[in-house]
């Protein structure tokens, strides 16, 4: 029994002492979560967030077999069968892909606080393709200058709308924005964060 005493009054002690800090946590006084007009100063200084990018290359033929109706890429390929004919050649075309949220956009009526809870609606994703002329090569090519310019302009949309329509890098870009920004506003002292496509309206939140 003596010796039982002395191993169990030990973990009592630390036991009391465990659930007393625990407690002083719990009623420790929270600092106030700031004001909406902060919220979005805050929010803003983050400007542009670029949550994803993504490499690209597409080879494109100078003498283009037909393709199917109703690919990003037919308007390129009949550019270059009806604008340059005859011409021959081949292209490798290297790009990257921006997709984010241009967070300058938003304003307080895309917020909503209540306590320690907000309500945030994000603007719409954004995207932008910059081609790599230093990785990009053109193989026994008969146009000018001008022609291979217009080519690789007409690429460089072809790969905007590619990324724009691929509904899994939008939904990749906003859970990478998403979780950015949850960690700042539970930062600034917010329990719950919401990113809606609505905000609720006043009095229910």
């Amino acid at each position: 029994m003596p010796r039982l005493r002395r191993v169990v009054l030990p973990l009592a002690l630390l036991a009391l002492g465990a659930g007393s800090l625990v407690l002083a946590w719990m009623a420790r006084p929270r600092a106030a979560v700031p004001p909406t007009a902060v919220v979005v100063e805050r929010v803003r200084e983050v400007a542009r967030l670029e949550t994803l990018q993504v490499s690209l290359y597409r080879k494109i033929s100078f003498a283009p077999e037909p393709v199917p109706a109703g690919s990003l890429w037919r308007d390129v390929l009949a550019w270059v069968k009806d604008t340059i004919r005859p011409s021959r050649g081949r292209a490798i075309v290297f790009a990257d892909a921006h997709v984010g949220f241009d967070l300058a956009r938003l304003g307080p009526e895309a917020l909503r606080v209540a306590n320690r809870e907000i309500w945030i609606v994000l603007p719409p994703v954004e995207a932008t393709v910059e081609l790599k002329p230093g990785e990009t090569e053109v193989i026994d090519s008969n146009l000018d200058s001008a022609e291979t310019a217009q080519l690789l302009e007409r690429a460089r949309e072809a790969f905007l709308r590619e990324v724009q329509s691929d509904p899994r890098l939008r939904e990749r870009a906003r859970r990478q924005a998403e979780r950015a920004l949850r960690e700042l506003l539970t930062g600034l002292g917010f329990v719950d964060v919401h990113f809606v496509d609505r905000l609720p309206a006043p009095g229910t939140a």
